[in-house]
């Protein structure tokens, strides 16, 4: 190969490079900018005023009240409870506690997330001590998406304990009246056997600039290398 043909070679390949770092560069700026905004929106919703079990139950979209703060009343559905296992709180593992509430207002079933228990490990199908109101009860807690999924080889489980809680299958399984769109994550003090000490959402916005940095100083080099090693000696032999 000729020598203007690599130089040729060479130049292309810088460029291509450069040109994609910039682009994933800008990306991962695209990328903190939603999650800012996503992070705003949340916040936003965070700090309206709390729903009542009317307002909830009367919204037309209750999935438009992602975040927001919801002041419920209802009676608890004991039999129904779940104990999500292998979910942390503090580097514990243990259980993420849920029951079907049945509101007051209109007699629907939302799912609660009601808090964290730590899990008997030497017993590990004795279910962990959790006091349960068998009257009218009043709570605090946020509108949220159902619980996330973790890997579970083999069919699902049915019992009380579950790796998994698909809400619809619950519904089902149940013959609840159950919102299968959202769950209430309850809020407040520790009580009833139950921690609530839930973690703030994270959404990265900083991991986003951090790659954005990268891709951008990767440029640069790749940039500064081709100026020096193909474009510097060009400048020399001109002078020459």
């Amino acid at each position: 190969m000729n020598p203007r043909m690599r130089w040729i070679l060479v130049a292309f390949a810088a460029v291509l490079g450069v040109s994609l770092s910039v682009s994933l560069g800008f990306w991962q700026l695209r990328r903190a900018s939603q999650k800012e905004a996503l992070g705003a929106s949340i916040a936003a919703s965070e700090s309206k005023p709390a729903l009542d079990t009317q307002a909830l139950v009367q919204a037309p979209n209750p999935q438009d009240l992602l975040h927001q703060s919801v002041r419920l009343r209802g009676v608890w559905v004991p039999d129904r409870t779940v104990y999500l296992d292998n979910r942390q709180m503090h580097a514990k593992v243990g259980f993420f506690v849920f029951s079907p509430l049945r509101l007051e207002a209109g007699g629907a079933v939302l799912m609660v997330q009601r808090g964290w228990i730590p899990r008997n490990f030497e017993a590990r199908e004795t279910l962990p001590a959790v006091q349960t109101p068998s009257g009218p009860v009043e709570l605090t807690g946020r509108i949220a998406l159902p619980p996330s999924k973790l890997y579970e080889p083999g069919a699902p489980a049915g019992g009380p304990i579950r790796q998994n809680l698909d809400l619809a299958q619950f519904r089902l399984e149940t013959s609840l009246p159950l919102e299968e769109t959202f769950v209430v994550v309850q809020t407040g003090a520790a009580s009833e056997g139950l921690l609530r000490e839930w973690p703030v959402v994270n959404l990265g916005v900083e991991k986003h600039y951090g790659y954005a940095f990268q891709w951008f100083a990767l440029a640069a080099l790749m940039a500064g290398l081709f100026a020096w090693f193909q474009l510097r000696p060009l400048f020399v032999i001109s002078k020459d």
